[in-house]
């Protein structure tokens, strides 16, 4: 795992990307708990309070199931047939420690990317009149399927990715250390330190 940026990077063209750490990932016992993630709030909320201090955009994702709409991932995952991860429910509201401010781009997601079928891009792109975004930072759960779908996703628009090492989630280190390897080649992986330390200089 390498922590070291490829690219400066520049706060100026930076958001922020805070994947679905809402309840039914996060509390304790919800129906697609990731202990992990519950580990990495205090450092998702100092990054998050940093890019706050900075005006670093912050935006959220949560994710939402829908068997018309997502029918093969109720397949995948039957015990959310009937609840879980649905719209207006408590269970798709990111969770207390991480409110988004009222004025925060909140992403409403069926599917693992972020960019698939919302309006994530075209808000990125609108987001800053005067200094285009090109770099987004990505922490949340869960590490190998929303996390790296993203990712994925946003490498291929072009954006830079800069992938927490520590503050993307899951609860099999073997899959953690694969994921993170594989996203050597899609962008720089770093750890929450680092990221900070950088945005703080405004450098890489």
């Amino acid at each position: 795992m390498k922590n070291k940026l490829k690219w400066p990077l520049k706060r100026e063209k930076t958001a922020l990307l805070v994947i679905d750490m809402q309840n039914d990932f996060v509390l304790e016992n919800a129906i697609m708990e990731v202990k992990e993630a519950k580990k990495q709030v205090p450092k998702i909320k100092s990054l998050i309070a940093k890019c706050r201090e900075l005006e670093i955009p912050v935006i959220y994702t949560i994710h939402e199931t829908d068997p018309t709409l997502c029918a093969l991932e109720i397949v995948a995952f039957p015990h959310l047939k009937n609840a879980g991860m649905r719209k207006g429910t408590k269970g798709v509201e990111v969770i207390d420690d991480l409110k988004p401010n009222p004025d925060e781009k909140v992403v409403r997601k069926h599917r693992f990317s972020a960019f698939y079928q919302t309006d994530l891009e075209l808000f990125i792109r609108n987001i800053k009149a005067n200094s285009a975004i090109d770099t987004l930072i990505i922490c949340g759960t869960v590490t190998h399927i929303c996390c790296e779908s993203t990712a994925r996703d946003a490498f291929y628009r072009d954006f830079k990715v800069v992938f927490g090492t520590d503050i993307c989630s899951v609860d099999c280190p073997d899959i953690q250390a694969a994921t993170i390897k594989n996203m050597e080649i899609f962008g720089s992986n770093l750890d929450c330190a680092t990221i900070l330390k950088a945005l703080e200089n405004g450098i890489g």
